[in-house]
Parts: structure tokens; C-alpha cells; sequence
């Protein structure tokens, strides 16, 4: 079952101001689709950091109920590629619209039980298990919401302005972690004592209004005109998955590769220092969500910057720009925030963003061009999710063990080591961001 040609013809014969209501609504679909999926999967980032250690693994020491909470984050992260698989065979069937619908209703219902779901006082060792299932279920989820949200802004607009075009949805990840931060810094406020008793759920049981806003919105737009071109020439490939792994293998892994100088130190940012600054700054839980919240403003205002940016000089300029400075700035953010001044760590972590929305920016079209239009969805997902299992999910865990076995300073060195990677895979991934990604002989 494919988009049918009829429907097709129709989504590439629009006039020109059809075409730029449908450009405008896929941009809006596409942020508040993933700004939602991306609340909801903060919030676990954040509960995980200072609630569920608690909640769901009371008996362990702190290290030991730290690690197991950040074990439980991790697994979010290792069913992203299977979701990535799962959605993006679908994604190059069906279509982009219709499976986003999909990716976003099941991150919703995840999300609300995790609200309602009993610790380990009420129901014994059930409630971690059922915490992992639903978790991976988030994680499937967002696996296979990224490449469509991207595909969905980037497939309807200009040729010329991708980069900032795909950048749209990229703002989803700080203004749902803004959202996810806000939410749970307010709850922690407002309930005081009660917060790790039962304030937790609320910002993740109104994850069920915000899909609702999200499905009405989604369901709006089109088919894109690229896919659509893809169902009318009849080029839909059977099983997606499997060719574009036979066709595009180097892409695939350079695509994960690239990504480890933004996601690693992304979440030790935003998930893993929600507990540094707790411990080894003296500052409370409030203050270091504050901190994250003020941190993504600025990437809010960054990510669409550097996307436009990298249509103007280049993709790869951009990327390896705020690599390069991921690295420089690795050994200074903890040094900083050591110092214990509070002016001084809530700068540190807003600097921080700067070099990650440098590679966020400009990231999703880079990665989504070097894939042909049949099989974009599929390949520009598992690419971009395997950085998860290798860098994203593992992060909060290793910086928690290092830290503990070494010290500050080897967390620096593993932030430098993702950025030298990630130089190496900005070199050898082929840079389309001029080239017509609609002809089949550009990807030959």
C-alpha cells in the first residue's frame, strides 16, 4: 500500500499560493510535531536525572541508583534505530505525513502511562520493568519521527533554502527540552515536598493535550512533492530498508559518526549535569533546570541561524565549525562550573549550546541529502539514530562512571575524542547542499 498517483498529481499541481500555505503549514507541522515528541522525551531525560533513582530503584546506593536511572534513559536511546527501521520502511512506502501521525501518537500514549505508572513501593520489580518497556516504545517512537518531521519541511521547500528548511524541525529539540524543563522546574516548585511523590506525572499526563494540538495540526498538510514525484513515476522501492543499507552503507555509518560531537556532549549538557551541578556545584535541582531552560533559548535562536548559514557557505563549513568548538570548550564547561558561582556555571551552560546548534543547524539537511528521494526516510533515520547507541544514550552513563572512577577531566576527554570523530566523518560525508536532490545520477 502506497500513496496513491491521484493523490499525488494533486500534491504536486498546487498553485503558488497553495504551494506556499503548504510550505508554511509543513514548517509549523513539522516544529510542533517534534517539539512535542522531543517534551515528552526530555521529560524522561530530567526525571531520570533527579526523580526516578527514587522512585523506581530505592534500595540502591546514590551511584548505584544513578547509574540504574541513567541505564533506563539509555535504553530510550538504543530503540531508536529500530524505530528509525521500523518508521522509515513506512515512511518510504505509505509517505511521509501518514507515518508521522503514527510516530506521534505512540510517544504520546508512552508518555502518559509512564505518568500513571506505580513505583517500586506500590508494585515491586514490575514497576523498572514496565518503566523500560514504555521507554523503549518512546524511543521507537522518536526513532521514527525525526527523518519524516525533517523530510516534511525539507521535501516541501525552496531547492535553494533547505538548510534552513530542514533546520525547522531541528527547533522541536530546544523547545521541547524548554518545555520539558520549564514544566518539571514549575511542578518541583509548586509541589515542594510532594514533587518526587506525585508532582513528576503531571507534565508527563499533559503530553495527551499537546498530541492532540499536534494531530490537528499534522493532519493538515499534504504529502510532500518530492515523495509525491517518487509514487507517480512509480520508483517506490519495495523494502526500503533493506536497499538503502545494500546502496548506502558508507553513508549510513559517516551519517552516525558525524553525529557524535553533537549528541554526546549534548546530553551530558542537558541530562547528566542536571546531577553534576546537584553534587559536586551545590546548586539545587531548580536552579540546574533553570540553567538548561536558559541554555536552549539560545540554541532556539541559533539552530535556524546556522541552517541558513550553511546554504549560504556550505554545509560542512558550519558543521565543522561547532565541532571544532565542542572540542575547545570541553575541559573549560566543568572547570566552571566546579568554581560553584552561580552567574558563572548559568553562563557556562548557556555557551555550552553554542557549539552544539552549530552542528544542529545545518545537520538534518546534510545528512538527509546524501540520500536518494525513494529511500531518504529510511536511510537519513538510521543513520541519524545509531548515533544514539554510540554516542546520545551511553553519554549520562559513561560520564557518570567516569566521573566516579576518574574524574571531571576524563568526561572533558571523551567530549574531545567524539569531536575528532566527528571532524573525520564531516570530511569524507559528500556535501549536496547545491546539487539538484532529485536526480537519480547524483546518487549513482
Amino acid at each position: 500500500m502506497v500513496l496513491e498517483p491521484g493523490e499525488a498529481r494533486r500534491a504536486r499541481s498546487l498553485d503558488d499560493d497553495e504551494r506556499g500555505a503548504q510550505v508554511r503549514m509543513a514548517a509549523i507541522a513539522s516544529v510542533v510535531g517534534t517539539s512535542i515528541e522531543w517534551y515528552d522525551f526530555f521529560l524522561y531525560n530530567t526525571a531520570a536525572a533527579v526523580v526516578f533513582k527514587d522512585v523506581f530503584f530505592p534500595s540502591s546506593s546514590d551511584y548505584a541508583g544513578t547509574l540504574s536511572s541513567f541505564a533506563t534513559y539509555a535504553v530510550g536511546f538504543a530503540a531508536r534505530p529500530v524505530g528509525a527501521a521500523i518508521f522509515g520502511h513506512w515512511g518510504d512506502r505509505l509517505g511521509r505525513k501518514a507515518t508521522l501521525i503514527v510516530t506521534l501518537v505512540l510517544m504520546g500514549l508512552s508518555s502518559a502511562l509512564i505518568g500513571v505508572l506505580p513505583g517500586t513501593h506500590s508494585i515491586g520489580v514490575a514497576a523498572p520493568i514496565l518503566l523500560v518497556v514504555l521507554r523503549v516504545l518512546q524511543g521507537v517512537a522518536v526513532g521514527g519521527e525525526w527523518s519524516g518531521s525533517v523530510l516534511l519541511s525539507m521535501e516541501w521547500g525552496d531547492k535553494k533554502k533547505r538548510g534552513l528548511m530542514a533546520s525547522w524541525p531541528q527547533m522541536g529539540v530546544p523547545i521541547g527540552l524548554i518545555l520539558g524543563t520549564v514544566a518539571m522546574s514549575s511542578v518541583a516548585s509548586a509541589s515542594g515536598d510532594a514533587f518526587k511523590n506525585w508532582g513528576w506525572r503531571l507534565p508527563f499526563l499533559f503530553s495527551l493535550v499537546l498530541v492532540a494540538i499536534g494531530l490537528w495540526v499534522r493532519l493538515r498538510v499534504m504529502e510532500t512533492p518530492l515523495f509525491a514525484e517518487v509514487v507517480e513515476k512509480r520508483k517506490v522501492a519495495k523494502v526500503p530498508v533493506a536497499e538503502v543499507i545494500r546502496r548506502h552503507p558508507k553513508e549510513i555509518v559517516l551519517s552516525a559518526l558525524l553525529r557524535c560531537s553533537e549528541q554526546a556532549p549534548f546530553y551530558i549538557f542537558t541530562s547528566f549535569a542536571l546531577t553534576y551541578m546537584e553534587k559536586h556545584a551545590g546548586r539545587s535541582d531548580t536552579f540546574a533546570l533553570n540553567a538548561v531552560a536558559a541554555a536552549a533559548i539560545v540554541a532556539l535562536v541559533l539552530i535556524p541561524l546556522a541552517g541558513h548559514l550553511s546554504d549560504s557557505i556550505g554545509r560542512k563549513r558550519v558543521y565543522a565549525a561547532g565541532a571544532l568548538l565542542t572540542a575547545i570548550i570541553a575541559f573549560p564547561y566543568f572547570a566552571l562550573i566546579n568554581t560553584g558561582i552561580g552567574v558563572v556555571i548559568f553562563l557556562t551552560v548557556m555557551a555550552s549550546e553554542v557549539p552544539h546548534a552549530l552542528q544542529y543547524g545545518p545537520q538534518a539537511s546534510l545528512i538527509a541529502e546524501v540520500f536518494p528521494t525513494n529511500l531518504r526516510y529510511g536511510g537519513a533515520g538510521i543513520g541519524y539514530q545509531l548515533a544514539s547507541v554510540i554516542a546520545g544514550g551511553p553519554a549520562p552513563l559513561l560520564a557518570t562512571w567516569l566521573l566516579h572512577d576518574y574524574g571531571w577531566w576524563a568526561i572533558s576527554a571523551m567530549m574531545v575524542l567524539a569531536a575528532v570523530l566527528t571532524l573525520i566523518a564531516t570530511a569524507l560525508l559528500p556535501d549536496r547542499s547545491r546539487v539538484d536532490i532529485t536526480d537519480d545520477a547524483v546518487y549513482a
